[in-house]
């Protein structure tokens, strides 16, 4: 299946179920490398409509980082942390953790 293929039957997913969010953030995958910026509307959409979607934040936060959004980079990652941590999913908050202060490194920021 090609990538166009696959963005289809995902935006045909999002159309289906647009209450999903999975569907939301399958598309910003896909589209990461191909088309940043849409990718970057649809992390931006799954952030406000579905706050509680976990997955979002690691890949939107590196995302907004290598666009150079490094302020919004940061919220997103301290977000994640704490909806981690409420959410009791260790694994996610140690990977969080972990990127964020990697980040914090790479762009000299505290």
């Amino acid at each position: 299946m090609s990538n166009l293929d696959r963005i289809q039957l995902l935006r045909q997913f999002t159309e289906e179920e647009p209450e999903n969010p999975f569907n939301w953030y399958a598309l910003a995958i896909e589209f990461r490398e191909s088309n940043p910026e849409e990718a970057h509307n649809l992390f931006a959409k799954l952030l406000a409509e579905h706050p509680t979607y976990l997955a979002t934040y690691f890949p939107a936060a590196h995302l907004y980082a290598e666009m150079g959004d490094l302020e919004q980079s940061k919220l997103i990652f301290e977000k994640g942390i704490v909806l981690s941590r409420e959410q009791k999913n260790l694994k996610a908050q140690q990977e969080l953790q972990n990127a964020y202060q990697n980040f914090l490194f790479e762009n000299d920021l505290d």
